[in-house]
């Protein structure tokens, strides 16, 4: 079972999710994440059309801003149980909202009662020049996690660059876990968080992703399973070949509590 728990897909029109569709062969399904690149009702709505037509092969998260939308369990559950969604993703940094905002726990409370998860997608990858890096800091939603010790939680892209606030938060808290999306081009990037994940021993919190557009399932599989080549001419530490694909085999689905729809 091979799960890539971090796609998106740019504007959801014909040529944008026929090239998603292209790169979700290489793995069993995908969680597809909403972006903020229109209205979030709008995108929410876009995007439940999109995996609906794709359920055997997919999920979707829905966007919210907790600090401007309702958080009510009736509105929530209007959004995953009406679209069809089995998450929410949230964006601290680019919302500009920090992640134990008043409103924000209320949510995070709300979400916890109905059992889903919450990607928080901070990583400064491409993050615009307007979004707070402070409030990407994985660190910050230890409180979260103390608070609300059964919520599932991702944190996206490792954190980068808070690697090692990450490490420490998916080994200090039993459903805090993090994808381990690369960029294959970044070979000492890669190289560095992996054996940090390995040598701190928290390879088992660890979800695969790719990060698509940016990265293909494809090409990150190939990179991390050929991982002990990266750097082959030094005498750098390595990691057994069997703890990574154990990461890129690991299902994400049950981890996180996501029902499979038929099919899957």
């Amino acid at each position: 079972m091979i799960v890539d728990c971090h796609t998106h897909v740019r504007s959801l029109n014909e040529v944008d999710t026929s090239e998603h569709l292209a790169a979700t062969e290489a793995v069993d399904t995908c969680i597809v994440l909403a972006s903020l690149d229109d209205s979030r009702d709008k995108v929410n709505e876009k995007l439940s059309e999109y995996v609906n037509r794709n359920r055997a092969r997919m999920v979707g998260f829905a966007v919210v801003d907790p600090t401007q939308d309702p958080i009510d369990e009736e509105s929530l559950r209007s959004q995953i149980q009406g679209l069809g969604l089995q998450g929410f993703v949230v964006y601290c940094a680019l919302g500009g909202f920090h992640p134990v905002h008043s409103r924000a726990m209320r949510f995070y409370a709300t979400v916890q009662e109905m059992g889903l998860p919450i990607f928080f997608h901070n990583s400064s990858h491409n993050l615009k020049s307007c979004a707070v890096l402070e409030y990407a800091q994985p660190y910050l939603l230890d409180e979260v996690a103390r608070t609300f010790p059964d919520l599932k939680m991702v944190i996206g892209n490792m954190g980068v660059p808070f690697v090692d606030q990450t490490l420490s938060m998916v080994s200090k808290h039993e459903h805090v876990f993090a994808d381990l999306t690369i960029r294959p081009g970044k070979v000492w990037q890669t190289y560095n968080i992996v054996v940090a994940a390995y040598e701190r021993d928290v390879m088992d919190k660890l979800l695969f992703g790719s990060g698509f557009p940016l990265g293909t399932a494809g090409g990150c599989i190939e990179t991390l399973l050929g991982f002990n080549m990266l750097l082959a001419d030094t005498k750098l530490p390595s990691v057994p070949r069997g703890c990574i694909r154990n990461v890129i085999e690991r299902d994400s689905f049950e981890l996180l509590g996501i029902t499979r729809s038929a099919g899957q």
